[in-house]
């Protein structure tokens, strides 16, 4: 039997109730409603594949994922992701987890963007980016209920022009630091928006290279 929605709301523990608080505060309406499907999705994803995981830190890494798209949260040369990553491992280090734990979340933001590899890592690190690829990409649609879906999205509203407005969001949290997104799907989204970007090239990088050869 597939679980019923009621078996994966979020967590109701005061680390929970802290980090929803804060990226209620932080976050916009249209992150806040992403990253909480991106966590129902996941913990869907976990509990059918039989995948044992802490709920907590599933939880932790799905709501941070995009913290770092953020201005208050967006340094000035790291990947977003790695903006995401250090705010969430502060915020948990704040609280006393553990740091193999914190080591864990902090994986799960940093690769969500890396498709071909969380899924082969640590529970909580496949199932942060089984989530987001479900929600912004629909990788995985066919995979979950009708039921399932339209639970998620009832807990959690999508915009009626999701799409656009998720690429817009990730436009705006990166296009002051463009070079963060060579060879990253994020290199896609400046393309798209911004007909002036010139998209990093690995070949041209390793014959500019000044090492010989």
């Amino acid at each position: 039997m597939p679980p019923t929605i009621d078996s994966i709301r979020a967590p109701d523990s005061r680390l929970a109730r802290e980090i929803t608080e804060f990226v209620r505060d932080t976050a916009t309406e249209l992150l806040f409603h992403h990253s909480s499907r991106v966590y129902h999705f996941g913990a869907i994803a976990g509990r059918r594949d039989g995948r044992s995981f802490d709920a907590e830190l599933l939880y932790a890494g799905a709501m941070f994922h995009d913290i770092g798209l953020l201005p208050s949260h967006s340094s000035a040369h790291d990947r977003f992701e790695v903006d995401g990553a250090n705010a969430a491992a502060e915020f948990l280090r704040q609280r006393g987890i553990a740091q193999a734990d914190i080591e864990t979340v902090w994986t799960s933001i940093a690769l969500h963007t890396t498709p071909g590899i969380p899924q082969y890592m640590h529970p909580v690190v496949a199932l942060v980016t089984a989530g987001v690829e479900m929600d912004v990409l629909g990788l995985t649609y066919g995979q979950y209920s009708e039921a399932e879906r339209a639970a998620v999205v009832a807990l959690h509203p999508r915009t009626p022009r999701f799409k656009e407005d998720i690429l817009r969001a990730f436009y705006d949290g990166i296009r002051h630091k463009p070079e963060t997104t060579f060879g990253n799907v994020k290199a896609d989204v400046l393309a798209d928006k911004d007909p002036a970007f010139v998209r990093g090239n690995f070949c041209s990088v390793i014959r500019c290279s000044q090492w010989a050869g």
